[in-house]
């Protein structure tokens, strides 16, 4: 937890403001992940207006988990690794190390072990576009605008509602509600040209886009 990390690096009782300013969170936040802890074990001296200083020997529980679970975490973050785009990449691997830093020896040992493995995609051609930002588009219910180049090669620019993300082995496609043919359709992000986020909110909420596509898919079949 960066909080330990933060409270390791002062000696001296050091203010809830500088403590948050340095995590970059709120201080309604700080005061929470202080309580959680607390909750935990971890000796923390001091109160708001005063400052706080955490007493040496706390360390993080381990975190238990069977060998058939880290197998599965080790194989699943490998394959995000491979499959994803560069931003969920990272963060899974960030998200491995962490759970690894707080592992029992005989499961870290396990998953660098390194026996598992996914072999690499053969994508044809990556996507240029931000991921991260239709990821936050479908999150906040919000409209894009894409430039888009269709199988045959033809150039349009769209407005679409995206509400699902599809993460195959050799791309990425994204359902969403197309403006320009008023239905459902499937976009490939490797043939994406631009992408820029709108602030509209689409008129319909996510679940019930997902709920339309999946009676679409039923009863007639994807659209491509």
């Amino acid at each position: 937890m960066n909080l330990v990390e933060e409270f390791r690096c002062h000696r001296r009782p050091v203010s809830g403001q500088d403590l948050a300013k340095a995590l970059s969170i709120s201080i309604r936040t700080l005061y929470r992940d202080i309580e959680s802890l607390r909750a935990l074990g971890a000796g923390i001296d001091g109160e708001p207006g005063v400052g706080f200083m955490m007493r040496s020997g706390f360390l993080l529980p381990p975190i238990m988990f069977t060998v058939e679970e880290v197998d599965a975490l080790v194989l699943g973050s490998l394959w995000v690794a491979d499959k994803a785009d560069k931003p969920m990449a990272e963060a899974a691997r960030k998200a491995m190390a962490r759970l690894t830093a707080v592992m029992p020896t005989e499961l870290t040992d396990r998953v660098e072990a390194k026996y598992l493995s996914v072999t690499p995609s053969s994508h044809s051609q990556r996507e240029t576009i931000d991921m991260s930002a239709i990821r936050r588009a479908i999150h906040a219910e919000r409209k894009v605008l894409i430039g888009y180049n269709d199988a045959a090669g033809n150039s349009s620019e769209r407005v679409i509602w995206p509400f699902f993300l599809s993460y195959l082995d050799g791309a990425r496609l994204i359902s969403a509600w197309c403006e320009l043919r008023e239905e459902i359709r499937h976009f490939r992000t490797d043939r994406m040209s631009n992408l820029t986020e709108l602030p509209a909110r689409y008129p319909k909420r996510r679940h019930d886009l997902i709920k339309d596509w999946r009676e679409l898919e039923s009863s007639e079949g994807p659209h491509k």
